[in-house]
């Protein structure tokens, strides 16, 4: 082909018109349904860690308890179901997808309900098993929401989903993480309550069933979308031919597909926010044995974490859309293991409140980008036939080391102390500037 001949450059998008598709119904829908998806995960961790500290369980329990969370990691196990299996007289009514959100988030709020009328100092089992359900039925929303967000539109359009997807689910784990804070501390009576550390059941109650009212808004926006258009298989002949469409198939069409590449991509994923993740569960613990308040961690984190998530996720989801996600997910990874270090730094300082004000805009910043442009980078690798079920295997392996590490992080705590700690998970980042690094010189791998 001549020079003459030669098809134009592809032009960039204006400004305008990246930051324009965040006000397309799918954007806005996928904001909503990211505020239902983020919301119950602190619930069962981070936001549970620090109730359970301030009513006296120790760090090393709290760690295990962490391995509530590897229900999101094995999601994957029950993925091919959601995938495909209709749920009787829900789906003819809302359709597949719509039908197992809405399935999963009334089961959300039955379990939050559950972990709100059981006191921890009196029974730690029973908010142990609630808040076992509450995980399994996210997980289950997890898989439902991103097979819905990635038939949503194509993938031109899934930087920008990636991003209101993430600004909802980062919202909702401030109001998850800040807001209940905040309202157990306006719920406590004036009284001393008789306790580990002034720990009022009561107040926690509260705050935990207005978490549970507020998976409503999940609901109703499932209730008013529309169910996605699917790439309909054909219909199998028998249980086996089932079984073989809905588990084999997805996992055998992505090794068909990147081959040899595969083993890199899936360790990628598999450590790609471990620093974020291990470090996450002492986070909370943390700001209790540093003596910040309810108050000031809700504070500090519903001012400035609110503005910093909200500028990580659209500036990681504008500069996938501009320069490639693969670069994003570099200055994601150096972001992360950075405002670890800062963690380190701040537990040489005492009760500094202007120090955590640093600390938490600099962690949710980097979190912000770093999860827009991953989000983006899994749906990428997603074949939209098996949408549900490959994604559930990305994401489930993206928590699966991280979680069983972080399970841990108590005990390495009390062993060596918070600033080690913190130092250790920035460290834990290095193989993942590698992988990245690795995985963006990947050719592309032929369509499905």
């Amino acid at each position: 082909m001549t020079p003459s001949a030669a098809a134009p450059p592809e032009l960039k998008p204006s400004w305008a018109t990246t930051l324009k598709v965040y006000l397309e119904a799918p954007s806005l829908r996928m904001l909503a349904l990211g505020f239902s998806a983020g919301l119950p995960l602190l619930l069962v961790l981070g936001t549970l860690s620090f109730r359970l500290r301030e009513a006296g369980i120790d760090r090393s329990t709290i760690g295990y308890l962490s391995w509530v969370g590897l229900a999101y990691a094995f999601k994957w196990a029950w993925a091919p179901l959601v995938d495909r299996l209709p749920i009787p007289g829900l789906t003819r009514w809302l359709g597949l997808r719509r039908s197992w959100l809405l399935l999963s988030q009334l089961a959300i709020m039955a379990g939050l309900a559950g972990m709100a009328f059981n006191d921890p100092r009196l029974a730690l089992e029973p908010v142990v098993w609630c808040a076992l359900a509450v995980a399994f039925g996210s997980a289950t929303q997890d898989i439902a929401l991103d097979a819905f967000r990635i038939e949503s539109a194509g993938a031109e359009r899934q930087a920008a989903l990636a991003a209101a997807y993430q600004t909802g689910y980062r919202l909702a784990m401030i109001w998850a993480g800040a807001g209940v804070l905040w309202i157990a501390a306006r719920a406590e009576v004036a009284a001393p309550a008789v306790g580990a550390a002034g720990y009022q059941n009561g107040a926690w109650q509260t705050a935990y069933l207005v978490m549970a009212a507020s998976m409503l808004l999940g609901t109703l926006t499932v209730l008013l979308s529309p169910e996605p258009a699917r790439h309909e298989l054909p219909p199998a002949k028998n249980l086996g031919e089932w079984l073989r469409g809905a588990v084999i198939d997805p996992f055998a069409d992505f090794i068909r597909r990147y081959q040899w590449q595969a083993a890199l991509i899936l360790s990628l994923i598999a450590v790609y926010r471990i620093s974020d993740v291990v470090m996450g569960i002492m986070a909370n613990p943390f700001y209790v044995d540093m003596g910040y308040t309810k108050d000031e961690v809700a504070a500090v984190t519903k001012i400035y974490g609110v503005a910093m998530t909200l500028a990580g996720a659209f500036v990681g989801g504008a500069l996938a859309m501009r320069f490639g996600v693969m670069r994003v997910l570099m200055l994601g990874a150096v972001l992360s293991a950075v405002s670890n270090l800062l963690f380190a730094g701040l537990s040489t300082r005492g009760h500094d409140v202007t120090a955590l004000i640093l600390v938490i805009s600099a962690d949710n910043l980097s979190s912000g980008i770093a999860s827009a442009a991953f989000i983006a980078y899994l749906s990428s690798l997603t074949n939209i036939s098996y949408s549900a079920t490959q994604y559930a295997l990305f994401s489930s392996m993206m928590l699966l080391l991280p979680k069983f590490l972080a399970g841990y992080s108590g005990s390495y705590v009390d062993a060596f102390g918070y600033s080690h700690f913190f130092t250790a998970t920035a460290l834990l980042g290095l193989p993942v500037l590698l992988l990245v690094w690795l995985a963006s010189r990947m050719e592309s791998p032929p369509g499905p």
